[in-house]
């Protein structure tokens, strides 16, 4: 199987403590018991001082992996920091599920200026906040106003910090390539 090929393509580039190993989506066609052992591994390493340089397109794994993330879009590096330093910059997000294609304008209008809000995917929303306009309680109240005025129970209401995969989203669009 795929997964048993890429599993042993990651014990062969292990086999001596190299001081580096590149792993090119090492976690790919992978099942989740699989792929956390395949985590385990690179932490051993990175624990062990040797260099890992690891390319994914998984963000969760690069978030949970990386000391450094280099984002390139089109071969061009559009962000190169620590998954912190890079995720400093935004700020929190509020995500929520409903019917697909809500007219958000009046939620937009209703929202502290700076305040974006964006239908990601079909019924999946996201309102994000910047450095300077935090989401807040206030946010919170006028998304769930603006929802009960639609006559719409939001699903899966949560604020949080923003991922990587927003940021990587932010950075290179959300249109499909």
């Amino acid at each position: 199987s795929g997964g048993l090929r890429q599993r042993l393509a990651l014990a062969v580039a292990v086999v001596g403590r190299p001081e580096g190993v590149f792993l090119d989506e090492p976690t790919a066609g992978l099942d989740p018991q699989a792929r956390l052992a395949v985590w385990d591994v690179v932490r051993q390493l990175r624990g062990d001082g040797v260099a890992v340089v690891l390319t994914t397109h998984l963000m969760d794994e690069a978030e949970r992996l990386a000391d450094r993330v280099v984002v390139v879009d089109h071969g061009r590096v559009v962000a190169d920091g620590s998954p912190d330093a890079l995720l400093s910059g935004h700020g929190e997000t509020l995500r929520f599920g409903g019917p697909a294609g809500l007219e958000l304008a009046a939620l937009s209008a209703a929202l502290t200026p700076g305040i974006t809000v964006l239908e990601v995917s079909p019924g999946h929303y996201l309102v994000s906040g910047g450095p300077q306009t935090p989401l807040g309680p206030q946010a919170v109240a006028t998304v769930t106003a603006w929802c009960a005025g639609l006559g719409v129970m939001p699903d899966g209401l949560s604020l949080g910090r923003p991922t990587l995969e927003d940021l990587f989203l932010d950075l290179t669009g959300r249109d499909l390539r």
